[in-house]
């Protein structure tokens, strides 16, 4: 897949941050896995973990030797997204900028659409 076929855009801070997260693990598979639920102050909310399993179905972003995986329902709410990592007032964390999201929530893990 090229890179103008990616729905999902997976920035070069937050593929740092996930290749320094899993240098000290002994687990050269794991990927920073991004998933949807509801729930949360806007209806639905971005969760992340880290996955040695990729799914059927599931969208596998690469950058920088470190992989990012997406299941196919929540990829429907991401499409043009990017996932990033931030340092901030508010710490340091994974954020997703979703176009998708009608609204946010103060801190930004949850929206609506």
């Amino acid at each position: 897949m090229n890179d103008i076929n990616i729905p999902l855009t997976f920035t070069d801070a937050a593929a740092n941050k996930v290749k320094f997260l899993i240098e000290g693990e002994d687990n050269p598979n794991l990927r920073l896995r991004v998933y949807i639920t509801g729930g949360g102050c806007s209806g639905f909310q971005y969760g992340f973990t880290f996955d040695d399993q990729i799914n059927d179905g599931d969208l596998t972003v690469e950058n920088q030797n470190v992989g990012l995986v997406v299941d196919p329902m929540s990829l429907q709410y991401l499409i043009g997204a990017t996932v990033d990592y931030v340092d901030g007032l508010e710490g340091s964390r994974f954020v997703v900028q979703n176009p998708n999201a009608s609204s946010t929530c103060g801190c930004g893990s949850s929206f609506s659409i």
